[in-house]
């Protein structure tokens, strides 16, 4: 189940909502995770067993550490939690890449039935496995109840597509929560801003992306057009998720942390990198970078750390070896600003060309992370430098009016409007009006076109 469907809209939520509100606090946390199987297993029901093994292996496995100090192999079931979970996720997100590498360089070829990726693995399991961490170094304590444990990973709003919230974060409200006016009015505002920028912003510049990557050369133009639409389709459809899952949370009672700070207005990448997908950036520094030494062991172990912390970045998104490449393209330009002392080479530009090179990297790069194989990804870089022509704007039928508005209202919000949660903490009646009628005009849009998935559910 998504959030941008009819049943999530019509069916889940109001069925959900209502109950919730009703029961006494302690059948909340209940009644969310029976609600959050009902939505994760709505497309594969036996990925629930999955998840609930998952989490149910952490909460016996933090059981057993104990506080700190104790008389416990308390490194040895730390090691065995982050096993299983990576063994988990190396199995149903590597596996079939190892096996097509392995088919495709050897002569003796394995025979091999595809494995299907669970929704969301990649996120479940990070936050499950940060709990596992947390408590081995003392920064929260076992949670006792499994129940507890079991809705704090499995929260639907957060589930599949993120922000990748610790335990941490919610450890007291999963514990004792209440939901007042102001906030369910700022969950109810922020999901219908998240919603806005799903289905009219990101699903709308669709069309634009597929014609100018389907191409096997484009030119400048549509090279060009297609990069761009792609930068404001996944930045739309990943941070609108992220607005709807944190408007969600504040329905619930939860407040999760923000996953978005205006990205695009970087001024170098490692700016960029404390913007963008902010959930995902933090866990990679507090539980792999610093773990590796950080920056505290000179100049080559750092730039080594970087380097790999952005390759299994790069990783985590999906078993490919673009992916891979999109990972080191990210950490070569934080290494030579590391290099530089923490500055861009062109830092001394005004600010304006700052941030524009600053997007045009990232676009660079987003061509890497939108390609099938390297040769789209070569054709598509050399059309964006003019070697294949000038070219032109693809032709998109009825589609083409509303996907080049989607592109530049796309990138005027990205540069130029406030954050959503600033939005929502203004509370200007003439916006929120303005939200409230473009999401009932995406709701008709939604009901009137095909279904877009959301792009991040593939990870």
């Amino acid at each position: 189940m998504v959030f941008a469907s009819f049943v999530f809209l019509f069916w889940f939520l109001p069925l959900f909502l209502p109950v919730h509100a009703a029961l006494p606090p302690r059948w909340r946390n209940l009644w969310i995770t029976l609600g959050s199987f009902v939505f994760y297993g709505w497309w594969r029901p036996h990925y629930v067993l999955l998840m609930v093994a998952t989490i149910g292996v952490d909460w016996l496995l933090a059981l057993g550490m104990g506080p700190p100090g104790t008389a416990r192999p308390r490194r040895l079931l730390l090691l065995l939690s982050i096993v299983s979970n990576l063994g988990v996720l190396a199995w149903f997100k590597y596996a079939n890449l190892f096996v097509a590498t392995w088919n495709a360089s050897t002569p003796w070829p394995v025979a091999w039935e595809e494995v299907l990726l669970p929704v969301g693995i990649s996120f479940f399991t990070f936050q499950s496995m940060s709990y596992t961490i947390d408590v081995y170094r003392g920064e929260v304590p076992p949670e006792r109840s499994f129940p507890d444990l079991l809705c704090f990973v499995s929260m639907f709003p957060q589930l599949v597509a993120g922000p990748i919230v610790r335990y941490r974060d919610v450890a007291a409200e999963l514990h004792r929560r209440s939901v007042g006016l102001v906030m369910a009015t700022d969950g109810v505002f922020l999901f219908a801003i998240g919603f806005v920028k799903k289905v009219l912003i990101a699903d709308r510049v669709a069309p634009l992306v597929a014609a100018g990557f389907g191409g096997s050369a484009p030119g400048f133009a549509d090279a060009w057009l297609g990069s761009l639409g792609y930068a404001v389709q996944i930045y739309f459809d990943f941070s609108g998720y992220s607005d709807m899952a944190i408007g969600l949370g504040l329905l619930l009672g939860f407040r999760f942390p923000p996953n978005f700070v205006s990205p695009y207005r970087a001024h170098s990448i490692t700016e960029f990198w404390r913007r963008w997908h902010v959930s995902l950036s933090t866990w990679l520094r507090d539980y792999l970078y610093l773990p590796l030494g950080g920056n505290r062991h000179g100049e080559a172990r750092t730039y080594a750390n970087l380097a790999l912390v952005m390759l299994l970045g790069g990783l985590w998104h999906g078993a490919s070896w673009t992916f891979l490449l999109w990972g080191a393209w990210q950490g070569f330009f934080l290494i030579v600003e590391r290099r530089l002392g923490k500055t861009s080479p062109y830092g001394r530009l005004p600010h304006a060309l700052q941030v524009a090179i600053t997007f045009v990297v990232v676009t660079f790069g987003w061509v890497i992370f939108k390609a099938a194989d390297t040769g789209q990804l070569w054709a598509t870089w050399r059309g964006m430098v003019g070697a294949n022509g000038l070219g032109g704007a693809p032709a998109l039928g009825a589609a083409g009016p509303f996907a080049y508005t989607a592109l530049a209202v796309g990138l005027a919000v990205a540069f130029g409007s406030p954050r959503s949660e600033d939005l929502v903490r203004r509370f200007h009646p003439l916006v929120m009006l303005g939200a409230f009628l473009l999401f009932l005009v995406a709701v008709a849009q939604l009901l009137a076109t095909d279904f877009v998935p959301f792009l991040y559910f593939q990870f």
